[in-house]
């Protein structure tokens, strides 16, 4: 499975961002039962922000309910990350993933980072 992210940037505290990953290659012999968002911070274990299982289930980390929005456009096969009321702490590189688990947690694919910079 590829994947190919887009859409980081930089951005002040209180602002928006949305990032991009197209998914291909969901084929194969693994079977992809959704897709996740992570980031990782300089210094810091990458940790899961958001996931959408079977398209349509979605989870989200404590520090970004209610700020970001993960969606997914079957057409496209594309999943977005819709965040909004940036804080600094929300700066990291952020990596999409696809996974075989309801938990987003077995990957079997990672898109490159995409860099998102909050400024204070």
């Amino acid at each position: 499975v590829q994947l190919q992210a887009s859409g980081g940037g930089l951005v002040q505290a209180g602002g928006s961002l949305r990032l991009s990953c197209t998914v291909s290659g969901t084929g194969s012999i693994f079977s992809i039962s959704g897709e996740g968002w992570y980031r990782q911070a300089p210094g810091k274990q990458r940790e899961l922000v958001a996931s959408i299982i079977n398209g349509d289930d979605t989870i989200y980390a404590d520090s970004v309910k209610d700020r970001f929005t993960i969606s997914r456009d079957n057409a496209k096969n594309t999943v977005y990350l819709q965040m909004n009321s940036l804080k600094p702490e929300d700066m990291a590189v952020y990596f999409c993933a696809a996974a075989i688990d309801s938990q987003c947690r077995v990957v079997r694919g990672w898109g490159q980072g995409t860099l998102v910079t909050v400024s204070s």
